[in-house]
């Protein structure tokens, strides 16, 4: 973790200097990575959008192959692979962010491995609105706004996937990518209650920018789909 932790205590270290409090530093630090991860999330909206194209080949061989499901299975693999298609890069963003979560969790518990600034040690125990200790666990209220943050951020993911079959292992691809819709928002709770609240602070900031994000990416979406019909 000292490979991510490490860029990310200079960063804050440079980010406190200028700001001179500890929670907007956090705040501020969380819409820089979230700008760094921009292209990624740009990445996959753009490969959404190929579901104006997929979508009418994948219902083809479902309505082929209805009474075959072990060949639809395998049909459904050889569309994906022709078109270079993955419906599970949705979850792509979640992925990335837990090595930059993970990363963060180690700076934040243990500053003065990290940051060789003591007046960074002393920043990272500031108070921050109902926070007394940022270092510190939040028992409740900024653990819930990240668990519903995520679910809605997760809701928004979704909803951008092509329909996978209801039977083989693409169907119960998609049912696990349901699942983790609810179960991730209570992991999230779970481990806000008992990582420091800075950590909390950085994930509920980063998934309402996330949303936006989202909602923008996805006015682009459209627009890439009505042109995809528009070239049929």
């Amino acid at each position: 973790m000292k490979y991510i932790a490490g860029p990310m205590g200079v960063l804050l270290s440079a980010l406190y200097d200028w700001i001179g409090q500890y929670g907007p530093t956090l705040i501020v630090f969380t819409f820089i990575v979230r700008l760094v991860l921009f292209p990624i999330y740009a990445n996959q909206i753009k490969h959404t959008a190929k579901m104006a194209e997929v979508q009418p080949k994948m219902q083809a061989l479902q309505k082929k192959y209805a009474n075959d499901k072990e060949a639809l299975n395998a049909k459904m693999m050889e569309l994906y692979k022709e078109e270079k298609f993955n419906p599970m890069l949705g979850c792509l963003p979640m992925v990335i962010q837990l090595p930059i979560l993970w990363g963060l969790f180690s700076l934040l518990r243990n500053p003065t491995v990290y940051m060789s600034s003591a007046e960074m040690w002393i920043a990272a125990h500031e108070a921050f609105f109902w926070i007394p200790d940022l270092s510190q666990p939040d028992p409740w209220i900024l653990p819930v706004l990240a668990g519903i943050s995520t679910f809605f951020s997760f809701r928004m993911t979704q909803q951008q996937q092509p329909a996978a079959p209801g039977a083989g292992a693409m169907g119960q691809m998609g049912q696990t990518m349901k699942m983790m819709g609810y179960f991730f928002p209570i992991m999230i709770v779970w481990m806000g209650r008992s990582f420091p609240a800075g950590l909390a602070l950085y994930w509920f900031f980063g998934t309402l920018v996330q949303i936006g994000q989202t909602r923008i990416l996805n006015m682009w979406k459209k627009r890439l789909i009505a042109k995809v019909s528009a070239e049929k």
